[in-house]
């Protein structure tokens, strides 16, 4: 009857005992170092989250500029080359040289931007293209920041304005000498900025109306710009917040570590 009753009592002890080894291990000296490994590695993952973040927004960007670039710099160059100038008429010599400079700097600009973002743009895409978290550290973004922003700044703010001066500059050479009626001699210009007609309305119109365009254009872009610094110091200043916090914290573990 006692060798019925003899069941192994210690059967269930060693689920116990295994038990306890892990709750005895985790002391306070283990928690503090688990917890610091954690909070390092949070701050690596949020680090190359910034990197990408940094890495898609320069993309973009160079995407905007060589679109912008080819566009409006394939314009200007239609432009000119399709200006019909009236072989009878007189123009002022300052309204050629004008147009003339303003057309050469204006594709010499976006020209200029295409060339940085098709340069840059194909290893950036390169390097976006691989799903590996650790990759980020190969595109050259970060090196060719300044690049970019140029290439940025070329195609969207100067770019445009010069453009729309193109505009105003071409409105006065097409339309100023429809309504001239005669030849007008060399020997009297001034006659044709005395005598003003319907192309010379025309031109003046469309002075009128760009100019209030191009003022609303600049207000835009300063406030922009302002905006945007204004971001990312407040993206900035949370994120130093966020690292002081996590310093008090292992500071905090560290002193508790001392007192252990």
């Amino acid at each position: 009857m006692s060798s019925d009753l003899n069941v192994p009592m210690g059967s269930p002890a060693p689920g116990v005992s295994e038990r306890a080894p892990d709750g005895a291990g985790m002391d306070y000296r283990d928690w503090v170092r688990r917890s610091y490994l954690e909070l390092v590695s949070s701050n690596h993952h949020s680090v190359q989250a910034l990197s990408w973040r940094k890495l898609y927004l320069s993309r973009a960007k160079l995407k905007a500029a060589s679109r912008t670039s080819a566009l409006l710099s394939g314009f200007a160059m239609v432009a000119m080359v399709e200006v019909e100038l009236g072989v009878n008429y007189e123009y002022p010599r300052p309204l050629l040289i004008a147009f003339s400079v303003c057309t050469t700097i204006l594709v010499a600009v976006h020209l200029f931007a295409l060339l940085i973002s098709t340069c840059i743009l194909p290893n950036v895409e390169a390097v976006s293209n691989i799903h590996n978290l650790n990759s980020v550290s190969e595109s050259p973004h970060e090196r060719m920041h300044y690049y970019i922003e140029l290439a940025w700044g070329f195609s969207t703010a100067l770019g445009i304005l010069l453009f729309l001066a193109e505009v105003v500059l071409l409105c006065w050479i097409k339309f100023l000498p429809v309504g001239s009626g005669e030849v007008k001699p060399s020997v009297e210009p001034s006659t044709t900025s005395q005598v003003p007609n319907s192309g010379w309305h025309a031109a003046l119109a469309s002075t009128i109306i760009m100019v209030p365009v191009g003022v609303i254009f600049l207000v835009f872009t300063i406030h922009f710009y302002r905006s945007l610094v204004r971001h990312k110091t407040k993206r900035h200043d949370d994120e130093i917040e966020e690292l002081q916090k996590i310093k008090f914290q292992l500071d905090g573990h560290e002193r508790g570590l001392q007192n252990v």
